[in-house]
């Protein structure tokens, strides 16, 4: 088990709430920093070896604290946490082993050379003490460090407390049991990470690259660079980022989407490190390797997560401590009363710490694995705590709720001006543009393979639209350029703005107008059709216990107010800001939990300020997935059922764990006590409960199958 310190320090420095944050979350950027909270303006930090003033000077001043080194997870090399939990499991093996071996030796020479046996009772003596050098060691450094008592305290009194009553092997039990449950729990938290390495490992060496003359040669994967082209052919992995430039293939790219079937990859297609070609065979200009790949970034965002402490575990931590001088207590009393050494020592035998501190962080660990494997990327443990209290969803509309790949339904000029002319106007402005409406433009464009004239210059203007400056181009006159909302025609002083009340529009489209030298020229109607399973996943949500889902909108009221309409929505805002956005999930957050799901770069501020900020889609921009706390890769809505049913599940699975270890030492505890149980049995009893509880914890890896009830239903409100 790791060993953690902590320091408390009260700041100088009065910061807000989010200043707050940001400073914990630099901190626990560190390697050695396991968490740090921050309350009535007392910072708390639990670490690992030795306390670094630069620590907290770093992350004042902005900077990252001593990030850990991202890692590739092939087979050439595992990460350092792997190899030491590893390492770990083989030590505790160990020394369950030459404790078991001990007690069988000694109860040989009991049953077959007697006096032997007693004539050695201190060497009985000095290889209990030795066998338990390290417990001792660690439970009486907790009481002079950090002044309280800790399970290693518990069982270096049980063995000393067996070595003075002159039954020092009875304790050698303890040690074996103790150390083989240490063993099997390493074990399966290292198998939660192996799934993890496993899931997403590239376990490919070579791959085909195309040199100049156009012929393949196989090349070390560290020698490819960007804007080098491969070939990928079929029973392949992908091993970078890139687009596809020749050939047509199936690809498996369930560890990064957690899509369960195969997708069609052609020319122009983005494909990923960590997919397989299930299908056919690809051409690929690499734009990404190495570390820069998604696969890799994946890896490190799990690695980051799994050090980000749920409350629920400091929780378990300081229950846990707690609880030792129980054991204490009910051990000075039974003497007090009994003079039985050997019901002081069942007693001993006992804790609540194991099982309350290692079932939680299995259970979460076990969470970010399952989330992962499902293509849903948690970055830290409180948030799957968060996940299971949540009772309000907020939802941007434009690529969360609708696919976000607009189609041009109808288009309407004004003053003379041709269709064309309009459109390549306003796909000249928008090139550059990601907004899907913008995208939207521009396919139309290059399926009439027309070419849009080049603009001089841009200037976005965020909720609004674009503007910019064209020359005049084959076919069209060009000028000052105007393309966006309604509301930025009237703002931007269009002369003829009131034109636009002339043009009927299909009920839930989204308009896009053009003014062209401060004059309007028409209009652009988009549809953008919703997406396949999000009412399905909505009804979901509610049965689950979601109390109220709102959706924002910068687009018009009356395209907001259709798609409220087909998803049965509580409530919906349009044409809002982003700092809008912002204030309203904070007013939503006074009655409740919020969740906010978005894609976009509008979406960043609302997504920084819900309590879980969640990023919906394989075309999601950069800012979006920086500002949010969890990412889910596929498009696929249902995701977001899968990942608050994952936060149940594991919320669940804890309360299970916290009743089981009370329960079972408590009556093991009161067996001891009147000395219906021996040591033995005591040993057996708390151990087979701690396992019990991890193993259980284990259970969140295994993903309910379809038709089948989940581990625990959220409670309805």
């Amino acid at each position: 088990m790791k060993k953690y310190f902590f320091r408390r320090i009260r700041l100088s420095v009065p910061m807000n709430k989010r200043m707050q944050f940001l400073l914990c979350m630099r901190l626990q950027t560190g390697s050695d920093i396991a968490f740090a909270n921050i309350k009535n303006g007392v910072l708390t930090v639990y670490y690992e070896g030795r306390w670094k003033n630069s620590w907290l000077t770093d992350a004042m001043s902005g900077k990252i604290v001593e990030a850990a080194p991202r890692k590739s997870k092939g087979k050439k090399g595992k990460g350092k946490e792997v190899a030491a939990a590893e390492t770990q499991t083989e030590k505790f093996g160990r020394e369950a082993f030459v404790s078991l071996g001990g007690f069988v030796f000694f109860q040989v020479l009991k049953k077959f050379y007697p006096q032997f046996y007693v004539s050695i009772r201190l060497l009985r003596s000095a290889f209990v003490l030795f066998s338990a050098r390290k417990i001792i060691h660690k439970g009486f450094d907790s009481i002079v460090k950090e002044r309280e008592a800790n399970a290693d305290t518990l069982t270096a009194t049980a063995v000393i407390a067996s070595v003075i009553a002159g039954k020092p092997e009875s304790s050698l039990t303890l040690l074996s049991l103790s150390n083989a449950a240490e063993m099997l729990t390493s074990y399966a938290a290292e198998r939660a990470r192996k799934h993890i390495s496993d899931l997403l490992s590239l376990d490919q060496q070579f791959t085909w690259r195309i040199d100049a003359d156009g012929v393949e040669r196989r090349t070390a994967i560290e020698d490819i660079r960007p804007n080098d082209k491969i070939c990928v052919h079929l029973g392949e992995k992908v091993c970078i980022d890139g687009i596809v430039i020749e050939g047509s293939a199936a690809v498996d790219q369930a560890s990064i989407t957690g899509e369960s079937q195969p997708a069609m990859k052609h020319k122009n297609s983005r494909v990923y490190a960590g997919s397989v070609v299930q299908n056919g065979g690809l051409t690929i200009l690499v734009e990404k390797v190495g570390d820069d790949t998604s696969i890799a970034r994946i890896v490190h965002l799990v690695e980051e997560a799994q050090t980000r402490r749920a409350p629920v575990q400091n929780f378990a931590d300081r229950m846990a401590n707690m609880l030792v001088p129980v054991s204490f207590i009910g051990a000075a009393l039974v003497y007090g009363v009994t003079r039985d050494w050997q019901r002081v020592m069942n007693l001993l035998f006992i804790d609540f710490s194991c099982g309350l501190k290692l079932s939680t962080a299995t259970a979460v660990s076990a969470a970010i694995a399952r989330a992962a494997q499902q293509g849903i990327l948690v970055k830290g443990g409180n948030y799957i705590e968060t996940l299971a209290d949540i009772d309000t969803i907020v939802l941007d509309k434009t690529g969360t709720i609708t696919l976000g790949i607009p189609q041009i339904a109808a288009i309407h000029t004004t003053g003379g001006v041709k269709e064309k002319e309009l459109l390549l106007l306003a796909g000249s402005i928008e090139k550059h543009s990601l907004h899907p409406l913008a995208v939207a433009i521009q396919k139309y464009i290059k399926d009439h393979k027309w070419e849009a004239p080049p603009h001089i210059k841009t200037e976005t203007v965020v909720a609004r639209g674009i503007k910019g400056t064209v020359a005049d181009f084959d076919g069209g006159k060009g000028g000052t350029v105007i393309v966006g909302s309604r509301r930025f025609m009237r703002e931007e002083n269009v002369v003829n703005y009131n034109e636009i009340n002339d043009f009927k529009h299909t009920l839930g489209s989204s308009v896009v107008y053009i003014a062209r030298n401060n004059k309007f020229i028409g209009c652009i109607e988009i549809n953008d059709p919703i997406r396949p399973q999000m009412k399905r996943t909505l009804n979901q949500l509610r049965r689950r216990g979601i109390d109220e889902i709102v959706m924002l909108t910068g687009d018009t009221e009356e395209a907001a107010k259709e798609v409220a309409l087909k998803m049965d929505l509580d409530s919906y805002y349009a044409e809002v800001l982003p700092e809008d956005k912002a204030d309203i999930v904070r007013r939503l957050q006074k009655n409740g939990r919020v969740l906010m799901v978005g894609d976009g770069i509008n979406d960043a501020p609302a997504l920084s300020f819900a309590d879980i900020g969640v990023a919906l889609g394989g075309r999601r921009t950069d800012i979006a997935v920086e500002s949010s706390d969890i990412t889910i890769n596929s498009d696929d809505p249902s995701k977001l059922m899968e990942i608050t049913q994952i936060g149940d599940d594991t919320m669940n699975m804890i309360r299970q764990n916290f009743t089981a270890t009370i329960t079972l030492n408590s009556v093991a505890m009161l067996l001891g006590a009147l000395g219906r149980i021996n040591p033995l049995i005591a040993a057996v009893i708390h151990n087979a409960a701690t396992l019990a509880v991890v193993l259980n914890s284990g259970r969140i890896l295994i993903p309910p199958q379809k038709g089948i009830l989940p581990i625990g239903n959220r409670k309805i409100k």
